[in-house]
């Protein structure tokens, strides 16, 4: 089982002689260190006036930062190489911010996966918070704005109010306990992926994660994170666009949830024997 150690030495020396490949342990602190490598994906479409902002935060410990470019015509992806030389960039196959998480997931070769928008907006420092919830037994560590700690600079009121009725709405249909829906800063063990089965192009995927890691039977931990203000640029984020595409994720995730009790539990007018209606 992957884990977190304390170090019970404060001695630098000691520290560095930590080795940094995965499966080995690689230093977070003088008295903290991880055995899990850590991939961070940054999906990213003219974003290169953000990403120093973005990857300064990063801490150095991860094991690899994979950048999907959603064909950027500004010099996103020789930025992001000039601040990260190891970063892996893959570019995007379609459209959409759902898409281009997929591609990145499947790009990645670490044990945890964590995901972090390119508009500055997100602080990197959280990234420990994530990576501590999942190895002391999360499967899916879950970023919200409204958990106690959290906050954010970036929500006009119709936005909170639109999250907060869909976040009751999921709540409400799924048993989940949640206290924010649409927000990108999460992270999880890679093998989640097998059981959430990701199937939307859109910023809708935050919300079918959420509801597919509970009906998964995953163990969830909210996170408190802080959204700041996009830096540079304007957001591609429609609230009445996006929120429909939410409401649609929402209602499709139950009818397919209500499907899948009809054939796990069959009709008792069912004749098991001949299947057939007596």
């Amino acid at each position: 089982m992957s884990s977190v150690l304390g170090s019970t030495t404060t001695d630098s020396t000691t520290t560095d002689q930590i080795p940094t490949t995965a499966g080995a342990y690689r230093p977070i602190s003088t008295h903290l260190a991880i055995t899990p490598p850590v991939s961070v994906v940054i999906p990213a479409m003219n974003e290169a006036e953000n990403l120093p902002y973005v990857f300064k935060t990063l801490p150095d410990w991860i094991h690899e930062v994979v950048l999907v470019d959603g064909n950027s015509t500004d010099d996103t992806v020789a930025v992001a190489r000039g601040l990260w030389p190891d970063v892996k960039v893959v570019e995007q196959r379609g459209k959409g911010k759902g898409d281009a998480l997929i591609t990145g997931f499947e790009a990645c070769t670490g044990d945890i996966i964590v995901m972090v928008d390119a508009d500055g907006s997100a602080d990197g420092n959280e990234i420990v918070s994530y990576v501590s919830a999942l190895v002391s037994g999360a499967d899916f560590a879950k970023g919200s704005r409204f958990a106690n700690g959290g906050g954010t600079d970036d929500m006009t009121f119709i936005r909170k109010m639109g999250n907060r009725a869909l976040c009751a709405v999921v709540n409400r249909k799924f048993g989940a306990r949640y206290t924010d829906l649409c927000y990108g800063y999460n992270a999880f063990w890679r093998h989640c992926l097998d059981k959430i089965d990701l199937d939307c192009t859109g910023f809708e995927v935050e919300t079918l994660m959420n509801i597919r890691v509970v009906k998964a039977g995953l163990k969830v931990q909210e996170i408190p994170s802080h959204e700041y203000l996009r830096i540079h640029g304007t957001s591609n984020l429609s609230a009445v666009r996006d929120g429909l595409r939410v409401l649609r994720v929402i209602l499709r995730e139950r009818s397919n949830r209500r499907a899948l009790r009809r054939r796990t539990h069959p009709s008792p007018m069912l004749d098991t024997a001949r299947g057939e209606v007596s």
